[in-house]
């Protein structure tokens, strides 16, 4: 059965995360997505390593599955003449060029929309196309810096840390293709396409969400928390008797069930606990006496019991671990493809599930300029 977005073609120029990610969630959901590089493979992360497969990034087969590839030289006369012919073929473009560079290219919207006014073309830029920050580089871990991300994560001790993953990129992709669709969507009705503006530090200051809302509230400067909450005790990481697990009480009826498989009722009817604003507000002396209960036990015993009583919490697992969660297993959350020069690789698959419209995993991350006689062979480029 053809996939949700069969029939629509997305002309990708980006590259790197942010893009390439948006894309390759368009593919999976079956759009034809055509990665459009310079000749001789200008993606960065082909070359981000170790690790490599047969000199193949992990990185790059992170993000790039699903799409054909081909390479055009965009400094050239012909190499524009060949974008302008794919985009009047195409439902979307997608750049992440620093602002006005497709317009110095010759490639911008008002000229594309030209050759094809039902265009869809979404720039994807660090800080976006207007204010005074708008030619400046994007880069996730700046951004992370800048939009106050980093100076909530971490602790006292550490100082500000960045996320684990590059999440600013990770968010713009998926706002990327939220608003792609939602352009597409529209265009059913108006016939007409459209420019999407879609920057990092935008997204990342919208990441804040209940933190940057405290803040607009009463503004207080909040501090990195380390894995506490700012809004809910407990809720945060605690160490067992063999190791690290989450409990992450949201109402007072877990707490005092909580309270209860701890054998410390007392706690659950204590006036400085007995509510979340209370509990918030005396978290200095709660946290203690809940660790020193927590210790008692293995993480395994607390994991159970937690789940006998309705109580949120889970262990925390390394990578290694994760993967062989049977959970993820029965879910098809890990795939493997077979790559032309990578051989067979491993790669994790799409959260996406949907009932009449499966996502497939039906092309491999390909290589560059891969599908150049396929895709260029069909136009007469002028």
């Amino acid at each position: 059965m053809a996939g949700a977005l069969a029939g629509m073609k997305i002309l990708d120029l980006s590259r790197v995360l942010a893009g390439p990610y948006c894309t390759m969630i368009l593919g999976d959901l079956g759009a034809e997505v055509i990665k459009v590089e310079a000749p001789g493979g200008s993606d960065e992360t082909r070359k981000w390593g170790p690790p490599f497969q047969k000199g193949v990034s992990a990185y790059y087969l992170s993000v790039n599955r699903n799409k054909k590839a081909i390479t055009v030289d965009l400094k050239t006369a012909e190499g524009v003449a060949t974008i302008k012919n794919l985009v009047a073929e195409s439902d979307v473009i997608v750049s992440n060029f620093k602002t006005a560079t497709m317009e110095r290219l010759g490639l911008g919207y008002e000229t594309l929309s030209l050759i094809n006014p039902a265009i869809v073309f979404c720039s994807i830029t660090g800080f976006g196309e207007t204010g005074p920050n708008r030619h400046l580089p994007g880069y996730d871990f700046i951004i992370q810096a800048m939009s106050g991300l980093m100076s909530i994560t971490g602790t006292n001790e550490s100082g500000p840390q960045k996320s684990g993953v590059a999440i600013v990129d990770v968010l713009t992709g998926l706002y990327a293709c939220i608003g792609i669709q939602a352009a597409v969507l529209e265009r059913v009705h108006s016939g007409k396409g459209q420019k999407l503006d879609i920057s990092l530090y935008d997204t990342a200051v919208s990441a804040l969400v209940n933190i940057g809302s405290n803040y607009l509230m009463d503004e207080h400067i909040p501090t990195a928390l380390g894995n506490a909450h700012a809004n809910i005790v407990p809720y945060q990481t605690f160490r067992t008797a063999d190791g690290e697990m989450v409990i992450a009480v949201g109402t007072d009826q877990q707490f005092q069930a909580l309270c209860t498989v701890l054998g410390k009722p007392q706690y659950a009817v204590d006036e400085r606990y007995d509510s979340n604003p209370k509990r918030v507000k005396n978290r200095d002396s709660l946290v203690p006496l809940l660790q020193e209960a927590l210790l008692t036990q293995k993480t395994v015993y607390w994991q159970a019991i937690c789940i006998k009583n309705n109580i949120p919490a889970g262990p925390i697992q390394t990578i290694a671990e994760m993967i062989h969660d049977p959970q993820l297993q029965a879910r098809d959350m890990f795939i493997e493809q077979n790559h032309p020069t990578a051989g067979k690789i491993k790669l994790i698959g799409s959260p996406l599930k949907l009932s009449r419209t499966p996502v497939k995993m039906e092309r491999h991350p390909p290589n560059v300029g891969e599908h150049n006689e396929e895709i260029l062979g069909q136009y007469s480029i002028t």
